[in-house]
């Protein structure tokens, strides 16, 4: 006779669909062709993305507004209202560096504040605002900002390692930042350095010490991103970052469309329909070869770097000093600079290694390298580090190497941004005769020379823009009797000066070319776009001019 058996059948998993935050329109074209997607090649697939159901569409700030103005000839405040005119029924999210807003240092409250409110007046709904230091005192002023303009904020946390960076901190600055009004928090790996099983258990601490949402963000520079997301996913996260195919993996982040398929069917599912995401894909695909075609998109950005994690640094500083050590003849100092980032980045307080904290310490590595000497030469951004402008810590910096760096003077100690004076009424004085709508102050204010110079360019009608547009004309080959014989000028010899000769140009140049390249990407802050200067060689003088194309 069969036994009666009563088998339990585990009751199933409650849904809990995770929503997709899509950069494609921001932080994967800025990883991937240094932000350089134009408007006009992003607007014809606004209407198909709306239909998708993102959680939210990443679309503004971070560097594409630096770049509109700096390379596109676009008003970036001109491209946010085209987005919320397309976006219909989806939320627009940007990239707010706390204090920094979306420049390359700390500026005024009344500004911060000002650009918050034009933001949202302008169509974000989500503003993701970050500290590279995670000092929240430089949040403070954008969040309660964003607050009183109805804005949903989103508090980010600079994701790093370090003896510094325990279970215990990462919980008690997410409590400090849920009340701080923040409606959810995201966990900020810039760096791929966030590996699958660490992510469970840092997402897992989060949720069980905040009741507000979570948002993981990583790059897939290191490999393993979509592994985190998956235990992220497993462990409570809320929302991921991904993009479209075309311009997933690599520096950029893992590929929409495969989360998606993963997802299908699990409590996680999204919901999404793949095959209007494969719609969205088809569109970007030219866009894609466009760029790879050029030589924006460079296929040594799209693999997988390795030595992020070996090293435990970002991927695009590690290659950056290789190249440098290169261009210094210097190639065999490169165990020693890795050797010497971890003691430096323990004398400047343990920062996380994100921009622009992993450029100051990188390139103040190479300098205490080369030169033979700790600290015998200090960049100013190093300087301007040890003096506190950029925020408090994790840990005290090293005070015998704050004091020879920084001499006598006062460090700060207070939050940077108390030291500085309120100054929209004195920007609006300065440019009222080139201003054509309220939000122009706040462009001059992030990027002064940069921004003059495409009001003189909007006031003159974008000549240069027009002439690129406009077809080459051919012009018929000259007679043979009108050909007349060309003195071609030769161009005086080049002379490649010996390493005695260039010690003094090293001093004054390094520092700075060293910071620029080693940000891997974008215009890190602090960093000028030329830097010029003066030198003598063999008693002479001479003139240099360094630029970050």
């Amino acid at each position: 006779m069969a036994e009666n058996m009563n088998v339990q059948k585990n009751p199933e998993p409650a849904k809990r669909p995770v929503g997709i935050v899509e950069t494609v329109l921001r932080d994967a074209h800025q990883s991937l062709i240094a932000t350089r997607m134009t408007t006009e090649e992003m607007l014809p697939i606004v209407p198909k993305m709306d239909k998708v159901g993102y959680h939210a569409v990443e679309c503004w700030g971070g560097a594409t507004f630096d770049a509109c103005l700096r390379f596109l000839n676009e008003d970036p405040w001109e491209r946010l209202r085209k987005f919320r005119d397309g976006f219909k029924n989806t939320k627009l999210q940007m990239l707010f560096r706390g204090q920094n807003i979306l420049g390359y240092n700390h500026y005024p409250d009344d500004v911060v504040e000002y650009f918050v409110q034009k933001s949202i007046a302008n169509g974000i709904d989500i503003i993701r605002i970050f500290d590279c230091f995670n000092d929240l005192r430089n949040l403070k002023t954008a969040v309660d900002a964003s607050k009183r303009e109805k804005g949903e904020v989103q508090v980010a946390l600079s994701y790093t390692l370090g003896d510094a960076y325990t279970l215990d901190y990462w919980k008690d600055i997410a409590k400090r930042i849920e009340d701080m009004g923040a409606d959810s928090i995201c966990i900020k790996d810039m760096a791929g350095l966030l590996i699958p099983y660490e992510a469970e258990r840092l997402v897992r601490a989060i949720k069980e010490e905040t009741s507000i949402p979570l948002e993981m963000h990583t790059h897939y520079t290191s490999g393993v991103a979509s592994m985190t997301y998956l235990k992220s996913i497993e462990a409570g996260a809320d929302y991921i970052d991904t993009a479209i195919s075309p311009f997933a993996l690599g520096t950029s982040q893992p590929a929409t469309e495969v989360l998606v398929k993963t997802l299908e069917g699990t409590p996680y599912d999204t919901g999404l329909d793949i095959n209007l995401l494969s719609e969205i894909a088809d569109y970007f695909l030219p866009i894609r070869e466009k760029y790879l075609k050029n030589g924006r998109m460079n296929p040594k950005v799209l693999g997988v770097d390795i030595n992020t994690l070996k090293y435990q640094v970002p991927g695009g500083m590690l290659s950056n000093l290789v190249s440098q050590l290169k261009d210094q003849h210097a190639e065999d100092k490169f165990y020693d600079v890795l050797k010497e980032i971890p003691r430096v980045r323990e004398d400047m307080g343990m920062p996380p290694l994100v921009t622009p904290s992993s450029q100051i310490v990188g390139t103040q590595a190479v300098m205490n390298v080369l030169f033979g000497e700790r600290y015998k030469v200090a960049t100013k951004e190093t300087k301007a580090l040890l003096r506190g402008e950029y925020g408090r810590t994790v840990r005290p910096f090293n005070k015998e190497v704050q004091k020879k760096v920084i001499g006598d003077t006062e460090p700060i100690t207070c939050r940077p941004a108390d030291l500085i004076p309120n100054e929209l009424p004195k920007l609006r004085e300065e440019i009222k005769e080139w201003a054509v709508q309220d939000e122009d102050v706040l462009s001059y204010a992030l990027f002064p020379q940069v921004a003059m110079d495409f009001f003189k360019a909007r006031k003159a009608g974008f000549p240069e823009k027009k002439a690129a547009e406009k077809p080459a004309e051919t012009k018929e080959a000259p007679k043979a009797e009108e050909k007349k014989e060309e003195k071609k000028e030769e161009a005086a010899p080049v002379r490649k000066l010996s390493p005695d000769e260039t010690s003094e140009l090293m001093i004054k140049t390094v520092p700075h070319v060293l910071f620029c390249e080693l940000s891997g990407g974008f215009f890190p802050e602090g960093v000028p776009v030329s830097f010029e200067g003066e030198t003598t060689v063999n008693g002479e003088a001479a003139s240099f001019t360094v630029e970050r194309l």
